[in-house]
């Protein structure tokens, strides 16, 4: 997908932000439109079906955080967070909900166009055609890239997207120990700018959700002071 093939909205309810994005953004070749509240946001998506999504958490009338849940229920859209707010707690709730990347204001708008960039190539190479390939099957956990679907102990389990990339691509090379900045780089296409939280969030979900004991995983171990591996 070109860049001018592909719609931005942006939804700040502040103006200068609004329009500075939407200026870079342009300047990028996308086409852009913009809301200032949630409401007016739900109406974008539902009448204009964009690519992606740079989205704002504090917003009037519906914040972002349910127009991430709305929109995600019946859309894959990709999301980019945006807020004024530094903490770790609003970042990690973001990524817990399974937003795509997360930016914290003040930014650099150039710095969010090279990220609108990075997660529509991602989600690109995502939902690209790709070669079947078979089950792999652990005890008591099996992963079908075909299907792309996860089962443990026979029940299927829900997994976001980024869970589940994680999941293949450590269980794809059991045994190996992969740095946060590795996975970071390999499933996320990208470094963080040097915050490896979103890694810590990811496996932490995962384990909850095909460890036996997640306060004890013998499934996906950590290794001290280096990063994490998949055990078979």
């Amino acid at each position: 997908m070109r860049p001018s093939e592909t719609t931005v909205l942006v939804v700040d309810d502040e103006p200068m932000v609004r329009e500075v994005l939407q200026r870079y953004l342009e300047a990028g070749g996308f086409s852009v439109r913009t809301a200032a509240d949630g409401l007016q946001a739900l109406d974008e998506v539902a009448d204009h079906g964009p690519d992606l999504i740079v989205l704002d958490l504090m917003l009037p009338k519906l914040d972002g955080y349910e127009v991430f849940r709305r929109v995600r229920a019946t859309h894959v859209t990709p999301v980019i967070m945006l807020t004024a707010r530094g903490e770790e707690t609003d970042r990690l709730v973001g990524l817990d909900l399974g937003a795509d990347d997360y930016v914290t204001k003040p930014f650099s708008p150039r710095e969010v166009v090279a990220r609108v960039r990075a997660v529509l190539r991602r989600s690109t190479l995502e939902v690209a055609p790709l070669e079947p390939r078979e089950p792999m099957e652990f005890d008591g956990l099996r992963i079908d890239p075909a299907r792309h679907d996860v089962a443990v102990r026979g029940e299927l389990v829900h997994l976001t997207r980024k869970e589940y990339d994680l999941l293949l691509h450590l269980a794809s090379s059991p045994g190996v120990t992969f740095t946060r900045t590795e996975l970071l780089e390999d499933v996320w296409d990208f470094a963080w700018d040097g915050d490896s939280s979103t890694v810590t969030v990811h496996v932490r979900r995962l384990r909850e959700k095909i460890e036996v004991d997640p306060s004890a995983p013998t499934r996906i171990v950590t290794v001290w002071g280096v990063g994490y591996r998949f055990e078979p």
